[in-house]
């Protein structure tokens, strides 16, 4: 594995602070330039462009960033035992970057791929055996779950999240357990 420099790092983190701060002072997606990514992080135009090829390119890789990292959540989940990390947890510590992204009209781009993300979690970790054995079909499952668990992580976010992330984790485990069985 090669080493990354930690000034390249430290760049970096600084340009996707930028934008999640721009995003947050209510600035649509469409509206924020570069030249205003580069002067809120403190370097160069060029700098920006040395690492992204675009503002679009930017917010895809901050995106993929998260998903990667919930995705690990999932993975370290199932080879560990329950209740040690959940995603409200994570959501909680990334408050601005997903309060920001499902609140942005200029990120739409996340909604849709986070709710991709919910319907692969799903069809691979979720126990529907015994909603299929009640008759139910796993695709119409699968479509009920998905965007109700992201409306949820939405509502939470938009309501400035009014319970804390194991009081959610709880809560949505019962609604699962009750409804899959």
């Amino acid at each position: 594995m090669r080493k990354v420099d930690r000034r390249i790092l430290k760049t970096q983190e600084a340009i996707k602070k930028a934008v999640i701060e721009l995003m947050i002072e209510k600035k649509d997606f469409d509206q924020i330039t570069v030249q205003n990514i580069s002067d809120r992080a403190n370097v160069d135009r060029k700098t920006v462009y040395h690492h992204y090829k675009d503002k679009f390119d930017l917010l895809d890789k901050l995106i993929e960033e998260h998903i990667n990292e919930l995705r690990e959540i999932c993975e370290s989940e199932s080879s560990a035992s329950e209740g040690d990390y959940s995603w409200f947890e994570y959501f909680a510590e990334k408050y601005s970057f997903f309060s920001v992204m499902l609140a942005s009209k200029g990120a739409p781009f996340f909604r849709s791929r986070f709710l991709e993300f919910v319907i692969e979690d799903i069809r691979n970790g979720w126990d529907m055996n015994e909603g299929k054995e009640s008759g139910l079909n796993e695709d119409i499952l699968v479509q009920f779950f998905a965007p109700a668990y992201v409306g949820l992580v939405e509502w939470w976010f938009m309501n400035g999240m009014p319970y804390p992330p194991r009081v959610m984790e709880e809560q949505v485990g019962m609604m699962l357990e009750k409804n899959l069985s």
